[in-house]
This record gives C-alpha cells, sequence and structure tokens, in this order.
C-alpha cells in the first residue's frame, strides 16, 4: 500500500541542477582583432588571409576569433563596417552655415598609409565580393551605411535653415556621395580624396538638391 503524502510534501520546491552559465563575451578584444583583419588583408590579400593569421596577429586564441565570426567573409565585413565607422563621428557634426561647406568638414584628409591601408582593405573586400555576390547588400552597408547618416543630418539641417527645399528627397540626396565613392573605391580602386569630394558635391550634390555651388 502506498505511503500518504501530505500536502507539505508536496508543497515542497524541487531541488534543481545549478546550470552552468557560459562565460560572457569579452567584446573588449573585438577592436583589437577587427584592427588585425584589416592588417592581415593589407599583407597578404583576401584569398589567402585566415582567421588563424588574424588570431595570432591580435595575440587572441582561435576560440576567441570563432566564438565572435563563424567565417572570414563575416569577419572581413565587420572589419570593414568598423573602419568606415571610425572615418566620421556622428556625434560631432560640424556647423559652418552651409551644406557644402558642412560636407567638406565633414572630409578628413588621409596620410598616404592610411589611403593606401584603406585602399587595400577596398580591394580585398571586392576579391570577396567576387566570389560571394550574394554579401553585395552587406558590404554595401558596411561601406556606406556612417557616411549615409552624416549626409542625412546634414541634409536635414540645410533643410531647416531653408537651403534646401522641404519636399526634397533626403534620403537618396544622403545616398549619393557614399554610393559613389564606394563605386571609386570598389571598382575603380582609386581613393576618396578631396578633389573628387568637390567634384561630386559641385557637380552632382548640390545640384540634385537645389543649391547652387558657392566657394566656401
Amino acid at each position: 500500500m502506498a505511503r500518504p503524502t501530505s500536502d507539505a510534501q508536496h508543497d515542497q520546491p524541487m531541488q534543481s541542477v545549478p546550470s552552468r552559465l557560459g562565460r560572457k563575451r569579452d567584446s573588449s578584444r573585438d577592436g583589437a582583432i577587427l584592427e588585425a583583419a584589416i592588417e592581415i588583408l593589407g599583407d597578404t590579400g583576401y584569398d589567402r588571409m585566415t582567421m588563424e593569421m588574424v588570431a595570432v596577429r591580435a595575440r587572441a586564441g582561435k576560440g576567441t576569433v570563432y566564438r565572435r565570426w563563424s567565417s572570414k567573409q563575416e569577419m572581413l565585413l565587420d572589419a570593414v563596417a568598423r573602419m568606415k565607422a571610425e572615418e566620421v563621428d556622428l556625434g560631432r557634426m560640424p556647423d559652418t552655415g552651409s551644406l557644402r561647406g558642412d560636407m567638406l568638414a565633414l572630409f578628413q584628409p588621409q596620410s598616404v598609409e592610411q589611403t593606401d591601408r584603406k585602399l587595400r582593405a577596398m580591394a580585398g573586400l571586392a576579391t570577396l565580393l567576387a566570389q560571394e555576390p550574394a554579401l553585395a547588400d552587406a558590404a554595401s552597408d558596411a561601406i556606406s551605411s556612417p557616411w549615409t547618416q552624416a549626409n542625412r543630418t546634414l541634409l536635414e539641417r540645410a533643410v531647416e535653415r531653408g537651403e534646401v527645399a522641404s519636399d526634397a528627397p533626403i534620403a537618396t540626396l544622403a545616398t549619393i556621395i557614399p554610393s559613389l565613392g564606394a563605386h571609386r573605391t570598389l571598382v575603380q580602386r582609386k581613393p576618396f580624396d578631396q578633389a573628387f569630394l568637390v567634384e561630386m558635391l559641385d557637380c552632382v550634390l548640390l545640384p540634385a538638391a537645389g543649391v547652387r555651388p558657392t566657394a566656401d
């Protein structure tokens, strides 16, 4: 005959097996790893680049790298996105009083070494896209997103001060120079320099926005 159980026995909580919490990801290592990825990409090119090389250069364990990125394609896209995001400070937009002046002030001249480094990174990205065309949208976002956001901010400010019409297609206008810049670096393998920016401003963006170019 089964022994009756008391309500107290039913109410006692079941002992749970303690769960093992995985070690939290240390995001402070991401920057060093992505910086190493850009360096390796420039040194070896995309085809010869390996995640093991990046781990060694960043002084990180292979497990640390593979927990963050499942492939070198994914790592490269993140590395390029980080590199492009560092080019513009979205929290400190210039305010010169004119759209042309703001756009020129947003551009920061690069040293020969910096320009060469970025061109080699873009060449590696172009190789990746030739092999993996399905990644085109992700690559475009990595390259252009920070600059598109910055351009949109400056265009919206120009609308507020009456320099650009309120019904202007701001979202489209904001993509013009970043898209042309991506084509220049990825396809033409040429640097995005100030001369190119001035030409694109005066001949393309400002006329499209209905702004008459003036020397700033």
